[in-house]
Formats: structure tokens, C-alpha cells, sequence
């Protein structure tokens, strides 16, 4: 029960005003106003609506004494509907000038809005879309949400249950929860105006104010660490991977799940070809092309049979029966694929825990954030794989090099700075990265590729490892010592952006080693 010292002073209720776009549940809360003996206002549809069915309603062109105009623009922008919502009840003078010009005070607001978040992304007209900005519910909303204290305002048809058990148990809606209901009105408003606003300057414009809007999808156990609180936003407009996805299978996915779903899955839809990227702690740890989807995860399995242990598998085809039975082998947090066999899905399903996820939408993002404390950062996504290929030393790699480092260079850009990657016929067999210096990166990466390829890393060993391996870099190197040290392995061949002003030490040394070096001109930085 909710103390009656929590109302902000008691109001009861003698006019609702109802006009809803969505109309569920609102006969449920008409009847049990006119059961208080409420007298109900609408509009348009929703008047109809309610008439059909029993309820005694009043039209609002009735109140205004003016009909609706304007193909319906205009039928509730009048002061005897907002003079009756704003007026303080508090305030004597307030009251006397409505009694004054014949207007009653309308105590609950009841209105949803056209679906704009909807209709911007279906099939329709400049103008057809320009027709979904609601006008007059907005305008009617702010008004009922700033005079809160004494007009109850719902938006959400979530909430209604709850109106009318207070109204039942208290005669009115507590302070509290009023002030709830106004508050969530100016959130809609602000991700309302922020979808419009977006739909006519562009979500890809710089603009002076940041209007991206966000609704809840879910809230989550936890953030990145147990102790966090943590909740699912997706965009109110527009489709997105990581927002038009279906889960198939398993528990509720995680924090950090999502964050490692979406690089896995961006990381496969690079490439037009079968690959399958095996991914941890948002970074890929193997990555591969195959003949077939099984042939691609067995390549990535074997580029990190450690580290893909509950991780997640990612797959840019669909996931057959024979797929299935070896990715049941081993503990995965998620399968990720645009679709999956029935039979395949058998398999997957006797691990109940395993997520299971089918995704359709590619990576399409106009934009990414990142934020700072007092801050975001917006920037367009690295989109630009390569400006050109420019072979700088006097050995020319051969088609197969070239190949294998375009495959590096798609894969070296979802990897942490500093970045390396070792690629060898298309399939990564050692990945080092999120390192302070380029040196200690290129080491990881040899080593694992050491590892890979079952070799110890005596000093015979280094020399046949990186036989027949290219080496990308996400950047240039500021000296000499990556070329050194991929030399020792038998590099072959070195692509990265360059613009370094020791670029010639570089090339120089890869010259002594007879190792082929391309520029790129793009730099992929991850930080």
C-alpha cells in the first residue's frame, strides 16, 4: 500500500482524455474509468474505437467547438484542450480563468504516438514518412507531463495495470509514480525527436547536437564483471546485426556475449568467401577460409585450439549437420551463422546452454561511439581496407602472397593495437595484439605461429616456421625491428600501411632478407 502522504495532494479524477495509435489494453482502462465515473474525451480512430465498443465517449471537437481540420493535422491543438491540461489546481487565479472561458480541467492524459521508429524504415515516400510526426500527442504529453502533480499521463501501455491499481487502492496515483510517468514521457520525446531528427539531417552528419536514440531490449545479469549492472539498448530505427538477430538456442545472452558477438560476426562478413572466425574476449583468436563451412572451422580450430575454448564461432554460410558435430566437441559460448540446417540445429540443441544465433543483417553501422567520462567520441567505421597495393622492395610478392595479405589486412583491423597478424594460405596462424609496442606484437604473433605450425622454437625450428607466411600490421613500423625479427621465421612477405619517416630502414632490411613489402596507405588502428 503506498502512504496517502505520497500523493503531492490528492486529485480526483473527473476527465481522461484517450487518444491512442496502439490501442492495446485501452478498453481495459477505459472501462474501469468510466466505472469511476470518469468522463472520457478522444479522438479520430481511437473515439471510434471506443464507441464501437460500448464506451461512452465525447468527442473532442465537442469540447473545442471546432471540428478537425487539416486531414486531422489539427484537433486537439486548442486552448480548451490544453488549457484544461496545464492549468495548476493549486492556483486560484488558474482556476478562475478556465471557469472564466468555459473550460474543465482534464485530469489524465492517455496517448501514444504515430510509429515513426516504425514507419521510417518501411517502403514508403519522403512525404508519406513526414505524415508519421505526431504533432498533436506530443504537444499534449509535455503539457500533461510538466503539470504532472496534477494530470496522470501514460505513454506506456506497460503501465496501465499499475494506474488502476493505485486508483483502486488509493483513489489516486502516488507523487511518485506521477513523477515516473512524466519523466518517461520527455525520454520518449527525447529519442522521438532524435529519430526525426536523424531521418532528415542524416546519421552520418556531424551535427551540433547528438541525438541518437536507443530503446531497451533487455536488462542483463551483469556488465563485464559480476558487480556491474548492465542493459541492452538497441536503435529505435533502422536495422542492425546486433539488433535483428534470433536466438535459436540457449541462456540469456551476456554483456559481454554481445560485444563479442558483434566482432566475430563483422570479422566473417568481410570476406565473400566461406571463412569461419573463432573469437575471446573481443579479439579473434583463429581465422580461416575453407571449401566448405566444416573446412573453414577445422583451419580456425587449429589456428588456436587453446583459446577458442568458451569463445565463440562465428560463420558467414550456413552451419551443416557435419559442422555441428565438431563444434559440439569442445565448450563455445555462441554459434553464430546467417542460418543453420535442421539437423545441424539437432546437434547444437542437445548442448542446452549454447547460445544459438541466426543473423541475416550485415554490418551496416553509419557510425561508432565511444564513450568518455563527460564525453563521446563519434567517428565513421573502418570501412577502407586498402588505398593501393604498392610494392616498395625489390622482391615481388607472388598471387598467393597477395592473397594471404588482404586476408591479413581483414582480419588485423578487429584486432587490438598494436596489431599483427601472420596469415599463411589463408588462414591466421598467429595473432598478437593490444600490446604498448609493435615489437612485443610481432613476437606474440611469430611465437604463436611457431606453436601452429607444431614446431618448438629452438633455433632450426624458427627457420622453417614462417615459410610460405605473410605478416600484416595494422601500422607502420617505426623501425627496422619487425622486419628483423619476422626475418628469423622466414617471413615471406610484409604488408602495412606505412607513412613512417624510417620507412626506408624497413624497406632496406627487408631487401637484405629478400622479403617482398607492400604499402597500403590505410591504417587500421583498434584501440
Amino acid at each position: 500500500m503506498i502512504s496517502k502522504e505520497n500523493l503531492g495532494g490528492k486529485v480526483k479524477l473527473k476527465r481522461a482524455l484517450i487518444s491512442v495509435y496502439d490501442k492495446t489494453n485501452v478498453l481495459k482502462m477505459a472501462n474501469f474509468l468510466k466505472s469511476k465515473g470518469v468522463e472520457i474525451i478522444s479522438t479520430g480512430g481511437t473515439y471510434k474505437y471506443l464507441k464501437e465498443n460500448g464506451i461512452e465517449v465525447k468527442e473532442v471537437s465537442e469540447v473545442t467547438g471546432f471540428e478537425e481540420i487539416l486531414d486531422g493535422r489539427v484537433k486537439t491543438l486548442h486552448p480548451a484542450i490544453h488549457g484544461g491540461i496545464l492549468a495548476v489546481r493549486s492556483k486560484k487565479e488558474h482556476m478562475d480563468e478556465i471557469k472564466k472561458k468555459g473550460i474543465e480541467p482534464i485530469d489524465m492524459v492517455v496517448v501514444n504516438l504515430y510509429p515513426f521508429f516504425d514507419k521510417v524504415d518501411e517502403d514508403l515516400s519522403f512525404d508519406e514518412k513526414m505524415e508519421f510526426i505526431d504533432i498533436g500527442g506530443p504537444t499534449m504529453i509535455r503539457a500533461a507531463a510538466k503539470n504532472f502533480k496534477d494530470v496522470i499521463v501514460l505513454t506506456d501501455i506497460n503501465d496501465y495495470d499499475r494506474v488502476i491499481d493505485e486508483i483502486e487502492s488509493l483513489g489516486d496515483v502516488s507523487f511518485e509514480f506521477r513523477k515516473k510517468l512524466a519523466g518517461k514521457v520527455f525520454n520518449l520525446m527525447s529519442a522521438y525527436d532524435g529519430a526525426i531528427s536523424n531521418f532528415l539531417l542524416g546519421e552520418d552528419s556531424y551535427n551540433d547536437y547528438l541525438s541518437f536514440t536507443y530503446k531497451k531490449a533487455q536488462n542483463l545479469r551483469y556488465g563485464e564483471n559480476p558487480h556491474q549492472s548492465a542493459a541492452y539498448y538497441v536503435k529505435t530505427c533502422g536495422k542492425g546485426a546486433m539488433k535483428d538477430f534470433e536466438v535459436l538456442n540457449g541462456k540469456e545472452l551476456s554483456y559481454n556475449n554481445i560485444k563479442d558477438m558483434d566482432i566475430a560476426w563483422k570479422v566473417v562478413n568481410e570476406f565473400d568467401t566461406t571463412v569461419c572466425c573463432a573469437l575471446k574476449h573481443n579479439t579473434p583468436c583463429g581465422v580461416a577460409e575453407g571449401v566448405n563451412v566444416l573446412d573453414a572451422y577445422t583451419k580456425a580450430y587449429e589456428c588456436d585450439s587453446i583459446s577458442i575454448f568458451g569463445g565463440i564461432v562465428a560463420f558467414n554460410r550456413k552451419v551443416d549437420k557435419e559442422t555441428a558435430k565438431e563444434l559440439v566437441k569442445i565448450f563455445l559460448e555462441i554459434v553464430i551463422a546467417p542460418d543453420f540446417d535442421e539437423d545441424a540445429l539437432s546437434v547444437l540443441r542437445r548442448k542446452k546452454n549454447l547460445r544459438i544465433i541466426k543473423c541475416s543483417v550485415k554490418p551496416s553501422g553509419a557510425v561508432e561511439f565511444a564513450k568518455v567520462d563527460g564525453g563521446i567520441l563519434v567517428q565513421s567505421p573502418d570501412n577502407k581496407l586498402i588505398e593501393n597495393i604498392n610494392v616498395v622492395t625489390e622482391a615481388q610478392p607472388n598471387k598467393s602472397q597477395i592473397e594471404d595479405m588482404i586476408f591479413g589486412m581483414k582480419v588485423v583491423k578487429y584486432v587490438k593495437s598494436n596489431a599483427i597478424v601472420i596469415v599463411k594460405d589463408k588462414k591466421t596462424v598467429g595473432i598478437g595484439g593490444g600490446q604498448v609496442n609493435r615489437i612485443w606484437a610481432a613476437k606474440e604473433a611469430l611465437e604463436r605461429a611457431v606453436q601452429v605450425n607444431k614446431i618448438s622454437s629452438s633455433k632450426e625450428s624458427l627457420e622453417e616456421a614462417g615459410k610460405g607466411s605473410i605478416l600484416a600490421s595494422d601500422a607502420f613500423f617505426p623501425f627496422d625491428d619487425v622486419v628483423e625479427e619476422a626475418a628469423k621465421y622466414k617471413i615471406g612477405a610484409i604488408i602495412q600501411p606505412g607513412g613512417s619517416i624510417r620507412d626506408k630502414d624497413s624497406i632496406e632490411a627487408c631487401n637484405k632478407h629478400k622479403i617482398a613489402m607492400v604499402f597500403t596507405g590505410i591504417r587500421h588502428f583498434k584501440h
